[in-house]
């Protein structure tokens, strides 16, 4: 193995091949390895999920959904609740700040979808959200976050609830740890914990020992999320924090292969060397493909532009590349552009831990008027812009 891709894997596959680390398990499901694919907005839909399953096993968890928006019949909403044929486990994440409706909302998943685990989002940054008091304000109010989870897990019955939060808004006001007891106390299976505050968005290195404090605080599992950008980064965080499993976001996009990588090294192997740019650029034609089939080819050329500006990241053309694939508004012309290119090309050892898809900038965080001075309230008076989330 090339030494430019990857770093020395010594103790920690050592480790794998003796079995230290073991499945992750949410009730009746058993997940090995213990990886989660992050639900991001606008990116984990059926045909990407489709395309990271084909490289490897682990839990593959949809886009969020609104809970409103789904008990109301919203019909893109129905679309994104959706699952393929193959998919199993189904695994879902659910966003609200109401429980009749979050609650609603689990029912009906359970009995129409046939999801099999229910993750509930309580770790959107993004302003929008948290100037109504939802997504990752809500743990600011314990509550508030007690009603709502035990709204889903009653709703839920024996299907699995998991949770997602960030460390807190700010350094001043961490709430991960009572979200744990929150977690714990009303009976999820499982806590995911970013290990970054809201104030952070994106921003700086996962303070991973955050983890391992949540991890001694309770006694459910909880799973670890920040900064895997390489197979070994998920063992270096399971054995340096403790934490069951770890929940792969940024670092998959345009490189899902990264589960590909991510079973190799919990199974004791070395990864295997990055595909070069021909192999990318089949990948990249497979989920244009794939995406045709679940949307109008207009809408799934519209989509790729996202997805091809990973695939593409740091091989040569740079940003005359993407631009000229930002144009595609059809497969044929995307097709011609890959056919174009020199599929000799190496995989750019760079791009590996390249940041993706969200601002490195931290952000002020925005809430409504006098909501700190009510941190006691288990409602929130106003809407709470629910149609619109962010990822955690």
């Amino acid at each position: 193995m090339d030494p430019i891709y990857r770093s020395e894997l010594n103790r920690d596959v050592e480790a794998a091949r003796e079995g230290e680390f073991q499945p992750l398990k949410l009730a009746g499901i058993s997940v090995w390895p213990p990886v989660v694919l992050a639900p991001m907005a606008g990116v984990t839909n059926y045909p990407f999920r489709s395309i990271c399953r084909g490289f490897g096993a682990g839990l593959y968890v949809s886009e969020m959904i609104t809970a409103r928006a789904l008990v109301y019949g919203n019909k893109k909403t129905a679309r994104l609740a959706s699952f393929g044929p193959d998919e199993s486990p189904r695994s879902l994440q659910l966003y609200g700040s109401d429980p009749h409706y979050l609650g609603e909302a689990a029912r009906r998943l359970i009995a129409e979808n046939g999801v099999d685990h229910i993750d509930l989002n309580f770790g959107c940054p993004v302003r929008k959200v948290t100037s109504k008091g939802g997504g990752s304000a809500i743990p600011a109010k314990p509550r508030l976050l007690r009603r709502l989870v035990h709204a889903v897990v009653e709703a839920a019955g024996t299907v699995p609830v998991t949770i997602k939060v960030r460390m807190g808004l700010w350094d001043e006001l961490l709430t991960f740890l009572s979200s744990g007891e929150v977690a714990e106390g009303e009976g999820c299976a499982a806590i995911g914990l970013h290990a970054r505050t809201t104030a952070q968005l994106y921003s700086g290195a996962a303070r991973w020992e955050a983890i391992a404090a949540l991890k001694a605080h309770v006694g459910i599992p909880v799973l670890g999320n920040g900064d895997i950008w390489e197979a070994e980064d998920a063992l270096r965080m399971m054995r340096t924090t403790g934490c069951d499993g770890v929940i792969v976001g940024r670092g998959c996009l345009g490189r899902p292969w990264l589960f590909r990588d991510l079973a190799d090294v919990f199974n004791g192997r070395e990864p295997q060397n990055p595909p070069g740019l021909a192999e990318v650029l089949e990948v990249a034609r497979l989920h244009a493909r794939k995406l045709m089939q679940w949307v109008p080819e207009k809408l799934a050329m519209s989509w790729m532009r996202k997805y091809n500006s990973w695939y593409t990241k740091g091989f040569s053309g740079g940003a005359g590349l993407r631009k000229r694939l930002m144009g595609c508004s059809t497969y044929a012309e995307m097709d011609a552009i890959f056919s174009g290119l020199d599929g000799s090309e190496a995989f750019p050892p760079a791009a590996v831990r390249a940041r993706r898809c969200k601002s490195g900038q931290r952000q002020r965080v925005v809430l409504p008027d006098g909501y700190l001075e009510q941190l006691q309230q288990d409602d929130l008076p106003v809407a709470t812009g629910e149609t619109v989330p962010g990822g955690g």
